[in-house]
């Protein structure tokens, strides 16, 4: 009985695990890491707690299965949010970075911004929110790395 609690566990765990989104939110990380596993960042800049196509990118992309078992494999997830509700506030050192990279990458100040790079920062392509499917939005992605 044991052993077949610790098998169903183990298999919940490791199932979530590889559907898991893996956000990142340090810049120099995720470049590090694109660079040693030769992909591309996906750099997303968000309003999460206010911004309604954020929202619904967030739930029609980001978070289904098929784009999350796609990104894992092939992308780096970098996100630079931009909440305004006290309960959502960042640190001051996160604020201050996601700053620089909407200087540098978000000149408009548009949300959703969608920013495809190399690992070594520079940009690829851009996008933003699409009435789409995981499927074709992996597909317009992929369309600027290659």
């Amino acid at each position: 009985m044991k052993k077949a609690v610790i098998i169903t566990v183990l298999s919940i765990l490791s199932t979530s695990t590889i559907l898991a989104q893996n956000w990142l939110t340090d810049f120099s990380v995720a470049k590090a890491l694109a660079s040693k596993e030769n992909k591309p960042i996906i750099l997303v800049f968000q309003g999460s707690d206010w911004c309604g196509p954020c929202i619904k990118l967030d739930r029609e992309i980001w978070t289904t299965k098929e784009f999350k078992a796609f990104a894992n494999n092939n992308y780096v997830m970098l996100k630079a949010d931009f909440p305004r509700k006290k309960k959502n506030e960042l640190s001051l050192a996160q604020k201050e970075a996601n700053a620089k990279l909407a200087e540098r990458y978000n000149k408009n100040g548009i949300f959703p911004f969608v920013v495809v790079l190399d690992e070594n920062g520079t940009k690829l392509g851009e996008t933003g929110y699409k009435k789409t499917s995981p499927d074709n939005y992996i597909k317009e992605l992929n369309s600027m790395i290659n």
